[in-house]
């Protein structure tokens, strides 16, 4: 029940801010992330912060399907800059799936520069994590989160800008 538990307010994190209605609740990303994670069953858990960033990938993989089908349903549209503000994946995997898959490749670029960078915008964007949360998933301090999440971040909008 604990790890349900954080599974959900992971993803209620990813929910705060969105509309009603929203056909991907958050016991629906509970359940898809839970699912992922059982897949992955010989894994040994190192901590809680391991835990939420083994989560956060699994959402991240969530959402981006979450956006890939949305897209390939509704087609078309203008495109508006993605924010890379903690927290805002669910919404533009549901209103701007295209900008949300635009970032998942412009992530994957990041991840062959910067694996940590790459882990960071994952734990921060993907999994809501706070930055004392992501340090320890990466076994970083602050203070690195910080400055490698600025760096991340106008590398990511640079990228997604061109």
């Amino acid at each position: 029940m604990l790890v349900y538990n954080e599974l959900h307010q992971l993803a209620a994190r990813k929910l705060r801010n969105e509309r009603e209605g929203h056909t991907l609740s958050t016991t629906a990303l509970v359940h898809e992330a839970w699912l992922e994670l059982n897949k992955l069953n010989r894994i040994e858990w190192q901590n809680r912060a391991h835990f939420l960033a083994v989560a956060a990938q699994a959402m991240r993989r969530i959402l981006i399907d979450y956006a890939v089908a949305r897209r390939r349903d509704k087609r078309g549209g203008g495109r508006e800059v993605v924010s890379l503000d903690e927290g805002d994946a669910l919404a533009i995997a549901h209103e701007r799936a295209d900008e949300l898959v635009a970032l998942e490749e412009a992530l994957a670029r990041l991840q062959t520069i910067n694996e940590r960078q790459a882990r960071i915008v994952e734990c921060r964007f993907f999994g809501g994590m706070s930055i004392e949360e992501t340090g320890e998933a990466l076994d970083v301090s602050p203070a690195t989160v910080k400055r490698e999440w600025a760096i991340a971040r106008a590398w990511l909008n640079r990228e997604l800008q061109s």
